[in-house]
C-alpha cells in the first residue's frame, strides 16, 4: 500500500513537473516570437570619446529597420519616427537594412514607402545614412534614390563636415561589407585635420579593425545584438566574423572607439529575447562626458 501510494505520489509530481516545464517554455516562446519583437525602446546613452566641442551631440542612431518583419510594419515604423523625433536629436544616423527578403511571416515592404516615412524626420542638424546588405540584395540604387528622395543624405564612402551646436562634426560613410565596395580610404579622404570629431557610419561592425585612429567613433548595426541573449550563454548566433566581441553596445579597442546598434526589426527568424527593438541616443561631449 505504501509502495502504490509513492509511486502515484511521483507519477502526480512528474505530471505537474511537466506541466510546469511546459509552461515555462510556452511563456518564452510567446515572449520571443509575439511580446518582443513588438516592443520599442528608446535608450538614451552616454559615450565617452573625446571631445572638443563647445556642448553635447546628441545622435539617434537607426539601423535594421527591416520593415514588413513580423510585428514591424509601416505602424511601427512611424511610431519609430515619432519617437526619435521626441528625443531631439541633433543628427540621425541610418546604418542600412531598411527592407527585408524571406523573414518567415514577414512581407515585402518597398523602399520608396519606407523613406516616405523617414521623410518625417527632424533633426536639427540632418539625416545621413548607408546601406546595408539586404538593400543592395535587393537593388543599392533603388533603396539609395528612396533616401535621398526623402531627404536623406546618403554618405557611402565620402565625407562631409556639418555645423553643430557642439561645434563642427564630420560624418563619413563605408558601403556594406558584403555587397558594397566599402572603401575606407575614399570615406575618410575629405575629412582634413581641423581637429573636428568624424563619426564613420558602416552597417557591418566587422570593419572596425581597419578603422584609423582619427575616427572619434564608428557606428555600426547588422548584428541585431544576436536577436538572442541568453542568461549566463550570451548571443548564440552573431552574423559577424568576430563572434561575440563585435555584437552589440559600447566597444574600446587600442584607443579608437564603436557602437554597435542593435536595431529594430529581424532577419530569417522572427525572433528577439532579451534584445528589443532600440532607437539608441547617443550623447557625446557635454559636461561629464569625454
Amino acid at each position: 500500500m505504501r509502495l502504490a501510494r509513492v509511486e502515484s505520489l511521483r507519477r502526480r509530481f512528474s505530471r505537474s513537473y511537466i506541466i510546469v516545464i511546459a509552461g515555462i517554455v510556452s511563456a518564452l516562446a510567446a515572449w520571443a516570437l509575439w511580446i518582443e519583437p513588438a516592443r520599442l525602446v528608446v535608450v538614451e546613452e552616454p559615450v565617452g570619446v573625446p571631445w572638443p566641442g563647445r556642448g553635447a551631440l546628441r545622435v539617434a542612431v537607426l539601423t535594421d529597420l527591416h520593415v514588413g518583419s513580423p510585428f514591424n510594419g509601416l505602424g511601427k515604423l512611424h511610431d519609430v519616427v515619432d519617437r526619435t523625433n521626441a528625443a531631439r536629436p541633433d543628427l540621425v544616423c541610418i546604418l542600412g537594412d531598411l527592407v527585408i527578403q524571406d523573414v518567415i511571416g514577414g512581407h515585402f515592404v518597398p523602399p520608396e514607402t519606407i523613406g516616405g516615412e523617414l521623410a518625417r524626420l527632424r533633426p536639427v542638424v540632418g539625416t545621413f545614412a548607408v546601406l546595408g546588405n539586404h538593400d543592395g540584395w535587393l537593388d543599392h540604387d533603388r533603396v539609395r534614390r528612396a533616401l535621398e528622395t526623402s531627404g536623406v543624405r546618403v554618405v557611402e564612402n565620402s565625407a562631409v563636415r556639418v555645423a553643430t551646436g557642439a561645434g563642427p562634426v564630420w560624418v563619413a560613410g563605408v558601403s556594406d561589407l558584403w555587397t558594397g565596395r566599402h572603401d575606407l580610404s575614399a570615406a575618410l579622404a575629405p575629412v582634413n585635420d581641423d581637429g573636428g570629431p568624424v563619426l564613420l557610419l558602416t552597417h557591418n561592425p566587422d570593419i572596425f579593425p581597419m578603422v584609423p585612429p582619427r575616427v572619434t567613433l564608428t557606428l555600426a548595426g547588422h548584428t541585431h545584438g544576436g536577436q538572442v541573449k541568453l542568461p549566463w550563454i550570451g548571443r548564440p548566433i552573431v552574423p559577424s566574423q568576430f563572434g561575440q566581441r563585435f555584437a552589440a553596445g559600447q566597444i574600446v579597442e587600442g584607443g579608437r572607439r564603436m557602437f554597435v546598434a542593435t536595431g529594430i526589426g529581424t532577419s530569417i527568424l522572427p525572433i528577439r529575447f532579451g534584445v528589443p527593438p532600440t532607437v539608441s541616443i547617443l550623447v557625446l561631449g557635454g559636461r561629464g562626458i569625454s
